[in-house]
């Protein structure tokens, strides 16, 4: 009889253990992205029909105070001359790129902006740094995020469907994707 209490108060402590320990567990994970209300503007554009180079090149060219890009693969010649001359404009130009994806014509466009002093990270602690994210003007009236599949390559405009989404004018949000942005940032490696 004593071994079976003994057996049911090792068992019910393990029970109790089992789920302080779930709850613990659920509380160390990762809470809830917050849901934003949506504010601003949104546009949306969908390669090859829509100029997402063309609009991605018109709102570098708005950028007021700074431009913070994560790439995946960057070769478009036009979108790295936008970033070259929003830098060349006093706009504070930062770059990100996926240092898995060099080859011939992004090492090219990485020797441009080293050339014209914008600060160049690689991101080499994932398989893939897949974002493929514009932030400008974080904290000004200006602020917007562009998004989407959208690689930042001649092929994406010309040989591939692909997508973007312009949102402008919600702060929390920008915000949101400069502060991803950053977190990212710091555990790159600066580009040489």
């Amino acid at each position: 009889m004593r071994t079976i209490t003994c057996r049911a108060w090792s068992l019910a402590a393990l029970l109790l253990l089992a789920s302080v320990g779930g709850a613990q567990a659920r509380s160390l994970a990762p809470a809830a992205p917050p849901v934003l209300q949506a504010r601003g503007t949104v546009q949306v554009a969908f390669a090859p029909w829509d100029d997402i180079e063309g609009i991605i090149i018109a709102r570098l060219a708005d950028a007021r105070r700074q431009v913070l890009m994560q790439a995946y693969l960057l070769t478009n010649r036009r979108i790295v001359d936008a970033l070259i001359a929003a830098h060349a404009r006093g706009i504070d130009v930062q770059v990100m790129m996926d240092r898995g994806q060099l080859d011939k014509n992004s090492t090219e466009r990485l020797r441009q902006l080293r050339a014209a002093a914008i600060p160049v990270w690689f991101e080499t602690l994932y398989r893939s740094a897949h974002n493929k994210v514009i932030v400008i003007d974080a904290g000004q009236p200006t602020a917007a995020v562009i998004t989407g599949s959208f690689n930042f390559t001649w092929s994406a405009q010309h040989r591939n469907a692909e997508n973007i989404v312009v949102l402008a004018g919600d702060d929390a949000l920008v915000a949101r994707y400069a502060a991803n942005w950053q977190r990212h940032r710091e555990d790159a490696e600066v580009a040489p």
